[in-house]
């Protein structure tokens, strides 16, 4: 099988490209943008049967260049959701993934994209329907075109398109995102720095660090990919997260308490954390105000219809694991 991950040397694309490994695939064409040289690191040990920049590589692949490829793994994309150029974000997000389906399309290649949660915006439910589709910002925005694009391609398209919109993932691989990287990333960097976590205090109509979000490791992200290549007649557009809300909080008290297991230390609740000044509240910064996900949970009816019966790690098991691996980093 040959597979083209884009986005290769970033988080989920480099984790899609080991787990690809792992199954015993490695005729895997990476494709990335090498400006932050510092990612190659994150396909150290993949095999790959080649690499290519972006900007070589999709006129070369609409001329059908790369003989037959099976499947598309395109995550390659502007991930940054306080990016407020607009034409940038959607000449990156948008046309590029229009021209990439076509192309598959045209060639017979199956196509497993990266949508995102931020297509839901400030709603209050998560549901694949366009009533709850309510972007905050121009990056959800620029992931909602495309999925509209992929809604009218489907009833005609002759080979699988399945878009993934990712909730809060964490994970592997991610410290080159910096204020992008997720909040388990922060809060390990914060405790070795200053020994401390800082959440956010009261807003939304939330207790201080009881904002919830939907956590999803990227083991788990990477295993929904892996089902969905073996199961070629599952296409649509899924929510791709846990199915379960966690608050600030939980990442906080996982990672604290994980941080302890490493030195012998034994858990602690988290009021007791408070207590000593291990977790800390910060005002809300009136930046974020009114662009701000209070609440996410995704909604996994349709992920379940398909058959894809995955069961995703909660944050304590998953924060754990990856505090473990990022130790062993340091």
């Amino acid at each position: 099988m040959k597979v083209v991950v884009t986005g290769a040397a970033g988080m989920i694309g480099s984790n899609l490209v080991h787990g690809l490994n792992a199954v015993g695939i490695d005729d895997v064409i990476a494709v990335d943008d090498l400006t932050d040289g510092p990612k190659y690191r994150n396909l150290l040990g993949a095999q790959l049967s080649d690499y290519f920049d972006r900007s070589d590589f999709y006129a070369r692949f609409a001329k059908g260049e790369f003989g037959h490829v099976d499947v598309v793994l395109h995550e390659g994309a502007c991930s940054d959701t306080m990016e407020h150029d607009g034409r940038y974000m959607l000449d990156t997000n948008y046309r590029c993934s229009k021209d990439l389906l076509d192309a598959c399309q045209a060639q017979g290649t199956r196509l497993l994209y990266a949508s995102s949660a931020a297509t839901y915006g400030g709603s209050a439910s998560f549901r694949e329907e366009p009533v709850f589709e309510q972007p905050l910002n121009v990056y959800g925005y620029s992931k909602l075109l495309f999925d509209n694009v992929v809604r009218r391609a489907l009833p005609a398209a002759g080979t699988q398109i399945a878009g993934f919109r990712y909730f809060n993932v964490y994970g592997p691989r991610e410290q080159h995102k910096g204020r992008m990287a997720s909040v388990a990333f922060h809060h390990f960097s914060q405790i070795r720095e200053t020994g401390r976590v800082k959440l956010f205090g009261d807003y939304g109509g939330y207790a201080a660090g009881e904002q919830s979000r939907d956590f999803v490791f990227v083991d788990d992200v990477v295993a929904v990919n892996l089902w969905f290549i073996q199961n070629p007649q599952a296409s649509g557009i899924f929510n791709l997260g846990s199915g379960r809300a966690q608050p600030f909080n939980d990442v906080a008290l996982a990672t604290v308490n994980a941080s302890r297991a490493l030195k012998g230390e034994p858990a602690l609740p988290l009021s007791k954390l408070v207590q000593q000044g291990l977790i800390e509240y910060t005002p809300f910064p009136a930046a974020l105000v009114g662009k701000y996900q209070c609440f996410t949970q995704a909604d996994l009816t349709r992920l379940r219809a398909v058959g894809c019966q995955h069961a995703f790690a909660d944050v304590a098991s998953g924060v754990q694991r990856y505090v473990t691996w990022l130790d062993r980093q340091t």
